[in-house]
Order: structure tokens, then C-alpha cells, then sequence
């Protein structure tokens, strides 16, 4: 099924050209136009774009150019872009796929096959980010998955050593709540517990659901006692929740937080991981329902 709200971007020069396309494609989709190389790379940063319809001959910065430097900037590199021009030999056409290009129509085009490349290209991005979507998160929990936890959180070891902080967070007697309430209830504490961890982080963190009741953080902030308020302030935000069973009855539950900052002698993400492992057992041998920085 097309969705009205896609926003097609089209870069054409010819002002003939525009007014056949946004003629054709505005009846179905959100249309905007730039008319140069520059103008369509202002474009794609202040809307969201979908698919981007390329001519190639143009001043200043012709199509390939513009193609090639999409490709090269993280929040354009997936936009499909279609080329539509009269160029219709063999080397333009290779470049035009070399550049990133995902199809190539030449003109003069027939206005049913336009549509039904466009529609065709924008439903296999959908694809994409869908398939994109449940190989990144977690269909509990709604959270990233061990994987791209992992995978987010050593990049940002890498880049970002300075006051990067990990957190291991443990359901507290979730076996027991399991036990009494049954797995369908136990799943919708997961669901709970996520979805109130992640509104009350900070813009940039990462947080994943490693496996069971287990989830973890990676953030960073700029002292040791906020980030410590921080946690507790979540602990108790948890401590206060009720999730209603299956059979009405009230759940309460609470978290165990294990905290641990990278030091300089700190080599790798998995061993800043398991000094917070470690802060979480020790949380738990106090007593649980408390959060616990790594000596």
C-alpha cells in the first residue's frame, strides 16, 4: 500500500521537466523541487526525503556528483535515487549505478512506468527498514538487541572514551514473578521496565535488552554524581510502577543497577562491561532494588 506522506525530491534544471514530474508524482505523493546540485543538498537536510528523481545534466554540479556525495553523508546514504535522463548510452547509465544510483529511466518517460518504478523503489525501501528494524531491535521489549547494542556501543567506546559510562540492570526476582503471575505477565514487565528505562535516558544513550531481564547502558554524561542521580532516579521511577496482570492483579517490581566508568586503564568495551556486571551482583548481595558503582 503507497503512503501519501512520502516525500519524493525532485532535481531537474529544465523547469519543463519539473512541471511534467510534479504533475505526475504530486497527485500521489509530497513533492518538493530544487533545481541544481546545491539546492537539492540543502533539500535533503531540512526535509525528510524518500526517494530523490536525479537529472544528470546539470550546471555547476551535475547528477553523478550529487548522487556520489549522498552516498557519502550517513543521514542521506539511503535515500533511493532514481536518474531520469536523455542520456541513454551504456557508459552514462553504468556510472549512474556506480554513483548509487537504484534505477535509470531515460526520457522522454511513460508516465505509467515512472509510477510504477517510483512505487516499486519506495516499497523496497520499506522493506529495507523493516528488515533493518527487526534485526536491530527487540520485538519485546521494543529496545535494541544484544546485537546492535553491541555493535552501537563499540563504536561509540571508540570514539568517545571520556567519561563513558556502562550500566547492567537486572529485573529483581523476575524467576518469581514468572512463576506467580505466569510468562505472558512476566513479558509485560520486560515490556514495562524497557519502555521506562528508555524515556528517562538521556538523548544518545544506548540501551539494549541483552537477553531475559537483563538490559544494559551506554552513555555518557559529565560527572560522576549526576549520572549516579540519574540512575537512582530511574530505580525509583521503577519502584513506583504497578503492571496489571492478566487476572487484574497488581505486579510491583524493582531493579538492581550495576554502574561502572571507563578508566584510563580501561582496553576494551567488554571490560568495562563486566566491571558493571560485577557492581550488579554486588547490588543484588546488598539486598537488590539499588544501584551500585564499580570500586
Amino acid at each position: 500500500m503507497e503512503n501519501s506522506k512520502n516525500t519524493l525530491l525532485i532535481v531537474d534544471d529544465t523547469e519543463t521537466n519539473i512541471d511534467i514530474l510534479v504533475e505526475l508524482l504530486g497527485k500521489k505523493y509530497d513533492v518538493i523541487v530544487a533545481v541544481d546540485g546545491n539546492g537539492a543538498l540543502e533539500a535533503v537536510q531540512e526535509n525528510r526525503v524518500n526517494l530523490i528523481l536525479l537529472d544528470i545534466m546539470m550546471p555547476v554540479m551535475n547528477g553523478y556528483e550529487v548522487c556520489k556525495r549522498l552516498k557519502e553523508i550517513e543521514q542521506t546514504k539511503d535515500i533511493p535515487v532514481i536518474f531520469i535522463t536523455a542520456k541513454d548510452d551504456e557508459e552514462s547509465i553504468l556510472r549512474a549505478y556506480e554513483e548509487g544510483a537504484i534505477d535509470y529511466i531515460t526520457k522522454p518517460f511513460k508516465p505509467l512506468e515512472l509510477l510504477a518504478r517510483v512505487a516499486t523503489q519506495l516499497r523496497v525501501k520499506e522493506l529495507i527498514e523493516h528488515l533493518d528494524y527487526i534485526s536491530s531491535y527487540d520485538q519485546m521489549s521494543g529496545v535494541y538487541n544484544r546485537r546492535k547494542f553491541f555493535e552501537l556501543s563499540q563504536k561509540k567506546f571508540l570514539q568517545s572514551q571520556n567519561n563513558l559510562y556502562a550500566v547492567m540492570i537486572d529485573i529483581d526476582n523476575f524467576k518469581s514473578i514468572n512463576d506467580t503471575h505466569g510468562h505472558p505477565d512476566g513479558d509485560k514487565v520486560i515490556r514495562f521496565a524497557a519502555q521506562t528505562i528508555y524515556k528517562n535516558l538521556e538523548d544518545g544513550s544506548i540501551f539494549g535488552r541483552l537477553g531475559g531481564e537483563e538490559f544494559a547502558i551506554i552513555c555518557t554524561d559529565s560527572s560522576k554524581q549526576d549520572f549516579m542521580d540519574s540512575m537512582q532516579m530511574i530505580r525509583e521511577v521503577i519502584e513506583k510502577l504497578e503492571v496489571i496482570s492478566g487476572r487484574g492483579e497488581r505486579i510491583k517490581f524493582t531493579i538492581s543497577l550495576g554502574v561502572a566508568k571507563v578508566a584510563t586503564e580501561t582496553q576494551s568495551l567488554d571490560e568495562l562491561l563486566k566491571k558493571a556486571d560485577r557492581a550488579l551482583y554486588e547490588a543484588k548481595d546488598l539486598g537488590r532494588n539499588r544501584v551500585v558503582f564499580s570500586r
